[in-house]
């Protein structure tokens, strides 16, 4: 799709902001990109520099998608996986268009839970039972809010099946990697991780359990 539609190639240089772990920067990097991961919080940051290491091409920056700190009209794809509730839509847009080259694109990226799959709706159960700031977390953004942001151009929206296979160890480190899961210092970190395991457990095949989404991708130009 970004290929075809947004002339996307290997030497696209891609800033990815709010990257946390590196799971969506991870998929460009495989492409062959040059890709910037701009995350302010500095366990997710560290999470992504880590899972990423191996990848000569990732650059990571300690910064938020208000003020990246990248040079003006470097990046021909900026992109957002679940991150842009927590922008300031305002200030944010003028840091893409700054950063963005004449021709570039915008993409915005939400992995929605399948809860009519039994396995998502128990994992989903232990995050909204013990997630600090849940709520705040999966408020749901509309397309007209999407749109308004991306006006006067115009987006795009693709949806896609997607899904995870983990391990218990995969599926916790997933878990933690959330902004509103209880960290170790909290009462709720180890009853949340036995819930975890109860989750686990019940819904494992051959060790590991799958977890379903319904992939949404909005993707158009600023200007």
């Amino acid at each position: 799709m970004l290929e075809s539609q947004c002339g996307l190639t290997a030497e696209s240089v891609i800033a990815d902001l709010g990257s946390g772990t590196g799971l969506l920067t991870e998929v460009f990097l495989k492409h062959g990109n040059p890709v910037f991961g701009v995350e302010p919080n500095q366990e997710m940051r560290s999470a992504g520099e880590k899972f990423l290491a191996q990848y000569p091409k990732f650059t990571s920056i300690n910064a938020a998608a208000e003020s990246t700190t990248l040079p003006d009209h470097s990046v021909d794809l900026v992109v957002s996986g679940q991150a842009f509730h927590w922008f300031n839509r305002e200030k944010a847009r003028e840091e893409f268009v700054r950063i963005l080259k004449p021709a570039g694109w915008l993409m915005l990226v939400w992995n929605g839970f399948r809860i009519e799959c039994k396995a998502v709706a128990d994992y989903q159960g232990v995050f909204q039972r013990y997630g600090t700031d849940y709520q705040d977390a999966i408020r749901e953004i509309t397309d007209e809010e999407i749109q308004s942001f991306y006006e006067p151009g115009k987006c795009r929206r693709e949806t896609f099946y997607n899904e995870q296979v983990f391990d218990f160890e995969g599926l916790k480190g997933r878990l933690l990697s959330m902004s509103y899961a209880p960290q170790p210092d909290h009462r709720d970190y180890e009853p949340m991780l036995q819930s975890l395991r109860e989750v686990f457990d019940s819904n494992q095949k051959d060790n590991t359990v799958v977890i379903e989404y319904d992939t949404a991708v909005y993707y158009g130009q600023l200007k």
